[in-house]
């Protein structure tokens, strides 16, 4: 088979979720996903993700990288760091960051995910 390349303008049907209730910090945001792309692998994926406003908690097994086209977000780790992102900006958030998720102005962002089979922390022997 050979491959070919993946526009985002396809039409696709969203999948429509809300962040489960124990997740949940504020509002009631409705997210929807176009998941354009999966590899073989199952580990890389690829779409674009909206949401309304609103605040949940977030643990990061993933690595994800975004770029908002639309709106305005806020992440905050559990360590306290605060980053704001609009229209334009792109970012990484990395394995195992955790933390808090807020949508300020309904969003659009592009996504692009590797999920990895090894896992974050290697098991001490003890």
């Amino acid at each position: 088979m050979v491959p070919r390349i993946i526009p985002f303008s396809a039409r696709l049907d969203p999948d429509v979720s809300t962040p489960p209730p124990d997740r949940l910090i504020e509002g009631r945001p409705e997210q929807r996903v176009w998941n354009f792309f999966t590899d073989n692998s199952q580990q890389f994926f690829a779409g674009r993700w909206s949401s309304t406003r609103g605040k949940w908690r977030v643990r990061y097994t993933e690595n994800e990288m975004c770029l908002i086209t639309a709106g305005k977000v806020q992440l905050v780790s559990d360590a306290g760091s605060r980053h704001i992102f609009g229209p334009g900006d792109a970012f990484v958030i990395p394995s195992g960051f955790a933390g808090s998720w807020e949508v300020l102005e309904d969003c659009i962002k592009v996504y692009a995910i590797f999920e990895s089979r090894v896992p974050l922390h290697k098991p001490s022997a003890e």
